[in-house]
């Protein structure tokens, strides 16, 4: 009988980013490790969460070190979720949290890392080219948050948004 893989478990906070459009989706393209059918890698930015840290700060922090962006906002705490692989004969449990966030379009960004390319695409197409099923459910989970924050604002009182763009008007003179 063989014996049973180890288990590691660790948690790991991602986000799921998008322009300022709100029509794009950030996804990264590791070329040099191929996943099923042979395709290169298409994932969301994540990583381990550190000791001390908080989800959210790890969040930002892993984004910002794979994907070079800056000035990111969160906008939305997308949940946690469960996931379970095998990786080189070891099986991981991976306790997820995930963010709704948006990059600033004027920000000044550095280049992702090495083995990622910085790839935007708009939502369907991106949920369709990620490589992993758990990522495509934070990236439906990340639009439908998207949908609602939108619907939000056109469902406010006309009266209040005249009022909002009046406010906006006067901080662009004083400026």
């Amino acid at each position: 009988m063989e014996a049973e893989a180890p288990l590691r478990t660790y948690a790991a906070a991602g986000g799921v980013v998008v322009d300022g459009s709100g029509m794009q989706v950030l996804v990264l393209m590791r070329a040099k490790r191929l996943g099923p059918g042979g395709r290169p890698e298409i994932r969301l930015p994540k990583g381990h969460i550190e000791a001390g840290e908080e989800p959210s700060q790890a969040a930002l922090r892993e984004v910002h070190e794979e994907s070079g962006l800056s000035n990111l906002v969160i906008l939305e705490d997308l949940g946690r979720q469960v996931v379970t692989f095998t990786w080189d004969g070891v099986r991981y449990l991976r306790d997820e949290s995930y963010f709704l966030m948006v990059v600033q379009s004027d920000a000044e960004h550095d280049r992702p890392e090495p083995q990622f390319e910085r790839l935007w695409m708009p939502w369907a197409e991106a949920e369709a080219h990620l490589t992993f099923e758990a990522e495509k459910n934070w990236v439906r989970r990340a639009q439908s948050a998207w949908d609602k924050a939108l619907q939000n604002v056109a469902d406010q009182d006309p009266q209040q948004t005249d009022h909002d763009a009046q406010v906006q008007e006067k901080i662009a003179v004083a400026e």
